[in-house]
């Protein structure tokens, strides 16, 4: 049974992303403030659950949690800024939407910048260890997942809505053949060295 909190705060938010290995879409980040009664035995880091608890407990979250956020930061300013400052910034912003704010931070990994004048704390694996932060990476997959949805009806040859814009062999294959678009990050090193691509 996971922790429902790190610190003793009322207000503490739990935060984490998804989709930072991506070759494409944007990277999501989710922050989400449990109430002290909060309890939920399923709950944990949404690498180890399947689509289908995801989705159960996707709006479990978001109707029992004190306050939730949720933000994108797309390519074209994980390109500008890269992807470790993308993931930073998409963690801060999904935090700016939560009402009340919150009095500490725990976050999911060992990167972050201060927040305000907000107390904080990395914590590796945080998402497996504290409900909270194990509640953001809930919402920040499967929020991130309906988009690549979305974007697979545009440009279905890439097949994201199975692959979510992992650089799986298919969707390199992919880029191979049919180029790169819009929703790609150019940045990223997109097709192995033996495989150069015309951008």
């Amino acid at each position: 049974m996971l922790a429902l909190n790190y610190s003793e705060y009322e207000f503490e938010c739990g935060t984490d992303e998804a989709g930072r290995g991506c070759l494409a879409g944007p990277v999501t980040a989710a922050a989400v403030i449990l109430p002290k009664t909060f309890e939920n035995t399923i709950l944990t880091d949404s690498k180890q659950l399947s689509e289908k608890k995801r989705d159960l407990l996707k709006p479990i979250v978001e109707l029992e949690a004190t306050a939730f956020g949720v933000a994108h930061v797309f390519p074209n300013q994980i390109d500008e800024i890269n992807i470790l400052n993308a993931s930073i910034h998409a963690m801060q912003l999904a935090i700016s939407k939560l009402d009340p704010q919150p009095e500490f931070i725990s976050v999911d990994g060992n990167r972050f910048k201060p927040y305000l004048k907000v107390p904080y704390e990395t914590i590796i694996k945080g998402d497996g260890k504290y409900l909270n932060i194990a509640a953001a990476s809930i919402l920040a997959k499967t929020y991130r997942d309906a988009y690549m949805n979305t974007i697979h009806e545009e440009y279905p040859m890439y097949n994201w809505k199975q692959n979510k814009g992992y650089p799986t062999k298919e969707h390199r294959e992919a880029i191979k053949k049919y180029g790169t678009t819009k929703y790609h990050r150019l940045s990223f090193r997109l097709l192995p060295d033996q495989l150069k691509l015309d951008i």
